[in-house]
This record gives C-alpha cells, sequence and structure tokens, in this order.
C-alpha cells in the first residue's frame, strides 16, 4: 500500500517519485496517518478574526468537548497585509497565538493559506491593493499575481517555522491548504487556469513543511496534493488517485445569512446523517463548516450585502454558546465514529443490501475488529431489518452505528442530546444619546471634479463604505413643469450597491440591490428650481465581492447612464457633464467614531437630537453590565448604518432590509440545501448584533452609531443572550453508550433504559416545568404539544426533582410517570424546562 510521506524530500518530476525521510505525517488511501497511526480525523471551522482573542480559549476548549481533534481555520490576506509590504499580526488577527492556543488544548490544526478563501469575505480575503499591481490578472497564470500570492504563502510558511508550529517540527499543524475551490473556475479559464493550479500545488509542495497540502473541489490536483470535497454531502466523493484518503474539508453545517434573505438552518440529524455516511463510504476526514462561524465585524462581510452575523448555524453560535441539539447530537456521533475507528482505518467496507433503501457498511480488521452502519435512505418510512441475528428499527433518514456489529450505540435521527430556547434579556435600554448631523457633501478642498462618472472601488480604495457624486443642473425658468407640468424624471444606473438620492440638500428616496442583483436603478419625479439644482448621489458599498472570475475587474457605484427626462428639450444626458467627487463621510474624516475623535464636532442634545434623519451621527456613553453572558446589540428600530464601541466597528447594521423568501415546517429528511429549513421571513436578516465583552470597560464605554436612512436611536438596548429554556426528547429504548458499554462488556443482557438529562447555564436552576409529556408527544422544543397518548402524570417526576436544581437526570420508566399510557407503541418523552 503506497504511503506519501513528508518531511524532508526531492522531487523527481521526470520519475514522477517522492524521496522522503522522516516523516510525522503521512497518507494512504485509508487516511491520514500521524506517527505512523491512521486516524480518522474530526475537524471544526473556527476563523480567529471572525472573534475575539478572548474568546479563542473557550471555543477552542468547546470543540474539544464536543469531539474535534483538529481546528481549521483560512488565513485572511487582506487582514494581515493592509497595505503592500506593511503586515499586521495583533488582536483579531493573531494568527500564531490562535494556533498555539490550539497546541495547548492538544488539538491538531489545518492552516488553510489559500491565500484566496471566498468565506463570504470581502474581496475574498485579496487586500484591495492587489488590484492595482501593474499586469495583474487574479488567480491565473499571470507573474505579477503569481508573485504577490507566492510572497504570501511564503510569509505564512515561514512564521509557522519560525514557530515550530509544523507537526514535523513538533507543533500542530497536519495540513494545509493552497488555492481554494479552483476547480470550477479552473475549468471556466481553460489552459491558464490549468498551468497556475500546477504551478500553486508545486510552490506549496516546494516550501517543505512536513506536511501534506490538500486542495479542495479540485479534481485534478496534481500529485502529492490531496483533492478534497466540499458541500452539504460528500459521500459520492473520491480522491483521483487510489492512494490518497478521502476527505472532506468543508460539510456545511448550515448556510450564511445574508441581508434581505432568510437565516438558513441545518437540522442537526440531517447533518449527522451526512456526515455517517461519508464516513461509511470510506471517509476519514470531516472538517464542519462551520463549527463556530461567528461575526463579520467592521467592513470585513463581502458577497456583497452579506450579514454581519456568520452564524452559519454552526454547532457554537455566534456569541460561543452551544447550539443545542446540534453541538451534542454532533458529539454523540464523534464518540459512535471514534468506537468504530480501528475497524473503519483497516479494510474497505463490504456492503450488503437489506432492503429497497436500506442496505449495510461493514468493517472488519485481521485482529477481529467489527463495525457496522446501517442505513435507510427512505425519506418518509421507517424499516425494519435484518442484519446479522438481530433486527433493527431504522427512522427515515437515518444511519444507525454498531461498533461492534451488534448493538446501536447511535441512529442519526434520534436525538438524546439536550435543546435550548434562547432569549436577548435588556441589561439596558435607556442610553442618553446625542447627534450630529452628516450634511450633504458640498464641493470644497477635500473634492476633486472631473467630466464623467468614476468607479467607486477605484476611487475609494474600498477604504470606505461611502463615495459622493455631485452635479449642478441648470433649469430655465420658462420650463413647462415649472408651471404645473408633471415633475421631471432623474434616471441613474448604478452598478450597486445602495443609493441615496439628494435634491438641493434634500433625500429624494434610497434604493439598494440585492446579493444576487447588486445592480441598482432609481426613477423618479423630481422637484426642481428654475436657476442651479444640486444633485448629490451617495453610493453605498455593502461588501466587495468574494466569489468568480476577474477580480480585478469587478465595480461598483453609479456608473450611468444618469439622465433628466420631461424637459422642454426632451431628455438630458448628465453622464459626460462634470461631476465632482468626495470620498467618505465628513464624520469619517474626523474620526468621530473613535475615542480621539468624538469632540471633533458639536454634538447636540436633549430635544434637539435628530429623530429619523438620514445621515446621522449618534453617541453615548454607558456602563459595562455585570455578568459574563454574551452581549448583543437591539438595532430592530434602526435602518441601515454602522456602529463602533470604544472605537472598534461591530459591522454594518440593516434591520430595515427584512427578509424576502418562503419560511415554513423543516423536515430534517431528505436531501438538504440553502433553500429548505429557512427562517425570519417577512423580519428583518439580522436584528441582534455581538458585542464583545472584551471591548468594554467597567465604566465609560462609548458607542456610536452611523444611521443612513433615519432609524430612532431610543429603542437601542443592549441586551444579554441567555438560557430561556431547555429541552431533551427521549425514545423509550433510546441507544446510549452506556448501554453499549454494559452490553459489549456482558454486564447486562438487556439496555437500560436511557435518562432525559436537563441542564441549566452555569449560574441558572430549572424555575419552572413548561412541559412534559411520556407517550407521543409531537412538535419541538418551543412549541411541544400532547399526542393522542399521554401519560397523566409525566410532570409530576420532573417537578420533584427538578425544580430549583441547576440539572437533573431521570430515567424514561413508564412506572415513573403513572404506568404505561398505551402499550405495543413505543413511546418517547419530550420535556421543556425553564432556566432562571
Amino acid at each position: 500500500m503506497l504511503s506519501i510521506k513528508y518531511t524532508f524530500f526531492t522531487i523527481l518530476l521526470s520519475l514522477n517519485l517522492w524521496v522522503l525521510i522522516n516523516a510525522n505525517v503521512a497518507y494512504d488511501s485509508k487516511a491520514i496517518t500521524i506517527n505512523g497511526q491512521r486516524r480518522i480525523l474530526i475537524s471544526g471551522s473556527i476563523h480567529y478574526p471572525r472573534s475575539t482573542p478572548e474568546m479563542w480559549p473557550d471555543l477552542i476548549e468547546k470543540a474539544k468537548e464536543g469531539g474535534v481533534d483538529v481546528i481549521q481555520t483560512y488565513v485572511f490576506w487582506n487582514g494581515h497585509e493592509p497595505q503592500p509590504g506593511q503586515y499586521y499580526f495583533e488582536e483579531r488577527y493573531d494568527l500564531v497565538k490562535f494556533i498555539k492556543l490550539v497546541q495547548q488544548a492538544g488539538l491538531y490544526a489545518h492552516l488553510r493559506i489559500g491565500p484566496y478563501v471566498c468565506a463570504e469575505w470581502n474581496f475574498g480575503g485579496f487586500p484591495v491593493w492587489l488590484k492595482y499591481v501593474p499586469g495583474i490578472n487574479f488567480r491565473t497564470d499571470n507573474e505579477p499575481f503569481k508573485n504577490a500570492m507566492q510572497k504570501f504563502t511564503m510569509k505564512i510558511v515561514d512564521m509557522m517555522k519560525a514557530e515550530n508550529l509544523f507537526e514535523s517540527q513538533g507543533g500542530p499543524i497536519i495540513l494545509s491548504q493552497i488555492e481554494n475551490e479552483y476547480g470550477p473556475l479552473e475549468s471556466e479559464i481553460g489552459a491558464p487556469g490549468k498551468a497556475y493550479s500546477n504551478w500553486a500545488a508545486k510552490m506549496a509542495v516546494g516550501l517543505n513543511t512536513g506536511v501534506p497540502w490538500v486542495m479542495c473541489k479540485q479534481d485534478d490536483a496534481p500529485d502529492p496534493v490531496i483533492n478534497t470535497c466540499n458541500g452539504f454531502y460528500c459521500d459520492y466523493f473520491s480522491p483521483n488517485k487510489a492512494y490518497k484518503p478521502k476527505m472532506w474539508t468543508e460539510a456545511w453545517t448550515g448556510w450564511y445569512t445574508e441581508f434581505g434573505g432568510p437565516v438558513p438552518t441545518r437540522p442537526a440529524q440531517d447533518l449527522a446523517f451526512g456526515v455517517a455516511r461519508f464516513i461509511q463510504k470510506g471517509g476519514s476526514f470531516v472538517n464542519y463548516y462551520m463549527y463556530h462561524g461567528g461575526t463579520n465585524f467592521g467592513r470585513t462581510a463581502g458577497g456583497p450585502f452579506i450579514a454581519t452575523s456568520y452564524d452559519y448555524d454552526a454547532p457554537l453560535d455566534e456569541y460561543g454558546l452551544l447550539n443545542q441539539p446540534k453541538w451534542g447530537h454532533l458529539k454523540d456521533l464523534h464518540r459512535a465514529i471514534k468506537l468504530c475507528e480501528p475497524a473503519l482505518v483497516s479494510s474497505d467496507p463490504t456492503v450488503v443490501r437489506l432492503g429497497s433503501s436500506q442496505e449495510a457498511h461493514v468493517f472488519k480488521s485481521e485482529s477481529g475488529a467489527c463495525a457496522a452502519f446501517l442505513a435507510n435512505y427512505n425519506p418518509s418510512s421507517y424499516a425494519k431489518v435484518a442484519y446479522g441475528n438481530n433486527n433493527y428499527n431504522l427512522p427515515p433518514w437515518s444511519i444507525s452505528i454498531l461498533p461492534d456489529c451488534k448493538h446501536t450505540v447511535y441512529n442519526t435521527a434520534r436525538v438524546g442530546a439536550q435543546s435550548a430556547q434562547m432569549k436577548y434579556t435588556p441589561v439596558h435600554r435607556d442610553f442618553s444619546w446625542e447627534s450630529y448631523n452628516e450634511q450633504t457633501a458640498s464641493v470644497d478642498d477635500s473634492a476633486f471634479t472631473m467630466v464623467g462618472l468614476v468607479e467607486q472601488i477605484n476611487t475609494t480604495r474600498d477604504m470606505t463604505d461611502y463615495l459622493w457624486y455631485m452635479t449642478d443642473v441648470v433649469i430655465d425658468h420658462n420650463e413647462g413643469f415649472l408651471k404645473g407640468g408633471q415633475l421631471p424624471i432623474l434616471s441613474v444606473m448604478s452598478a450597486g450597491h445602495a443609493l441615496q438620492v439628494y435634491i438641493n440638500g434634500q433625500l429624494v428616496d434610497t434604493v439598494y440591490g440585492s446579493l444576487e442583483n447588486p445592480k441598482i436603478s432609481f426613477k423618479e419625479g423630481v422637484k426642481l428650481m428654475a436657476g442651479v439644482n444640486k444633485i448629490s448621489l451617495l453610493s453605498i458599498a455593502v461588501g466587495l465581492p468574494n466569489v468568480g472570475p476577474h477580480f480585478e475587474m469587478w465595480n461598483a457605484g453609479v456608473l450611468g447612464p444618469v439622465s433628466l427626462s420631461g424637459l422642454n428639450e426632451g431628455k438630458r444626458d448628465l453622464t459626460w457633464q462634470k461631476w465632482s467627487y468626495k470620498i467618505g463621510l465628513k464624520g469619517e474624516s474626523l474620526g468621530i467614531h473613535s475615542l480621539s475623535g468624538v469632540s471633533n464636532v458639536e454634538w447636540v442634545e436633549g430635544k434637539f437630537v435628530a429623530q429619523k434623519q438620514p445621515l446621522t451621527w449618534y453617541k453615548t456613553m454607558f456602563n459595562a453590565p455585570p455578568g459574563n453572558e454574551p452581549l448583543a446589540l437591539d438595532m430592530g428600530d434602526m435602518g441601515k448604518g454602522q456602529v463602533w464601541i470604544n472605537g472598534q466597528n461591530i459591522g454594518r447594521y440593516w434591520p430595515a432590509y427584512t427578509a424576502k423568501g418562503s419560511c415554513g415546517d423543516c423536515n430534517y429528511a431528505g436531501y438538504f440545501s440553502e433553500k429548505k429549513c429557512l427562517t425570519y421571513c417577512g423580519d428583518p436578516s439580522q436584528r441582534w448584533y455581538h458585542v464583545p465583552r472584551s471591548w468594554l470597560k467597567p465604566t465609560g464605554n462609548l458607542m456610536v452609531v452611523l444611521e443612513e436612512l433615519g432609524g430612532d436611536p431610543n429603542w437601542i438596548s443592549l441586551m444579554k443572550k441567555e438560557i430561556n429554556s431547555i429541552c431533551s426528547t427521549m425514545n423509550e429504548w433510546q441507544p446510549t453508550l452506556v448501554n453499549y458499554h454494559l452490553q459489549s462488556s456482558g454486564m447486562i443482557n438487556k439496555p437500560l433504559r436511557p435518562k432525559a438529562h436537563l441542564w441549566c447555564a452555569p449560574g441558572q436552576t430549572i424555575s419552572s416545568i413548561k412541559f412534559a409529556s411520556f407517550g407521543t408527544p409531537e412538535g419541538s422544543c418551543g412549541n411541544y404539544r400532547q399526542g393522542s397518548c399521554h401519560a397523566l402524570k409525566s410532570y409530576d417526576i420532573f417537578e420533584k426533582n427538578c425544580i430549583g436544581q441547576p440539572g437533573c437526570a431521570i430515567t424514561v420508566e413508564p412506572e415513573l410517570f403513572g404506568g404505561d399510557p398505551c402499550p405495543n407503541i413505543m413511546k418517547k418523552l419530550a420535556v421543556e424546562a425553564v432556566c432562571t
């Protein structure tokens, strides 16, 4: 069996041979091998800039507790090299600190250098200055691009080597990635794309990291680079060479949120089904994208129109709290997979047909280890199957895992993990606001004038979201519309993303696009007067695109045409007359969002504070609330803008952009897509915005809000996010790890009944039982209801043993609930308890 190993090597391209010495990390057809041992590896993506350094240890520890072996992260070029040759590795971008924390936790790391990352990150992670390198053409066989890419890649590799962070040096990094999801783009580009991907692979391998490199969604990844799969499911995937392991670098736990779109969720049962199906088909490495999604702080969100929250319905939510039951259900899955590891890494599976939509994948080792995965692919019907000497009941769209080929320890559709309903509780809502009105831009020393319209990215270099376009229109006093005729029509075509139209200093309207169609147009009648009229167009960016070809050619802003029709002369083209431009807003240039610049303008207070006015800055001071619960701002009554806390930009807010789409009941069974299991239709795509506690001082915190549309800051509240209620659903004979160990060791012949566990967050206790039913309860956590079968004393045992306690565990035993309410029917217990 061929094994590819890395530490020091010589590439013999003519013979396609590899001479390798002293390897610690290897691979073969079965798995990644670490120090000679094949491993089934569970990985989770945590992006260091999407959280704070203070959050990192807790996130990593919770991932480890959830059964994760590897922490995966992209490397964000535009955060690390904001200007050519000027590097930044501090605060949220302290990559070395992050990797060392992974090492301290006893976990491995997978470093996806890219340096293109996509990731719904601004400009796909590329620094915008790269666009202006002479002769550059992104992500193809182009020397200026390859030189810049290689320089940054070497910078990161050398930094990791200097800190001894590759596994070959005793560090945690066992895998690296070059490029990212390039295969589809290579197919579009053709021969130059193929040449580029070959160059990128050869360049990366030549950096002698001592660990394997991967290329995801790259079917033709050249040896020895491993090609890997990304997607909602990857059981169909096979590597391009028989001696490479089957790896899944992005198992999508949900999907991103866009402003104007509903919030996607992915049921824990389906995600577990996808992972179990991949493992039963010979997969050996699974990475959850994301395990913790986090927050697009500042102006890092791409898209455009990607929301500030990057929660991704991950096992750890945006704030770092457990997303239950997904975190717990996957933890149980990982335990079950690890019990099967000796058999999984030793043999290819034998497939046994058990029915029309049912099959078993059986793994056996020479030492006698045996593991079986029993699958029911039918999305609507239960299946009773015979395997070995036993019968097994398989729920729809599920896989049962038998680590000894006899006893079921886990089924993907039977969730034994606790669920939780979260709530936002106000901790500060009576802020004392002051305001400063941003004036409509005027031509002054900071403006420049030229004939025609300019492109926004080239003009602002993406240093701000805002660019003013200003021009004068002279109206003759004999114009017909001045004598009661129809108003003239102003037409503006823009490449996006949002546009505010002002006539003589008064806001006429705001228009904006969407992720699917960022281009916008304005066409309305406008009130003009005789003489000189000032037309001011504020073009607003909402993040630069992060995916697609020709990054160097992407554009934004008012590119025209711009015209005025309905005049005596007919239609007047304004596109090629003189326009004046101002980059950014006055408040930005004065730095009034910062601690040092807030006093650079005169703020008004009391009854003079602006109410529901566009382009208004607001500021307030507040003290940090007690406790350690995660904090968020409720911006539900605001329109669109940005927020700073003590000078730190928490991101763009846009609750005025409500979610369009079709939301409804979510059935875990059947193939998942980003259009399934949608929530928040008709509500703001994002209402709450994460405020890291580490950004707060005990007293005297400065909050500055830039409101573009005209929201009311008096309704802004600082909230804490905490558990409201906890739920547990348990079948009366649900398989558990305890039963498996007792049965497989021969200590019991019949499985013990499982227990329903309820645990509040630290510092909370159970104050009441909101729902309890042993029988055939229906619904889900937060909306349970009794079914046709219900034990009348279902509440009693919980009220007696749980209220006033931080947690409790109740055996699912009919006698405890007053007896069996419906014999000969498989029953389950559902309970919801309130935590305070």
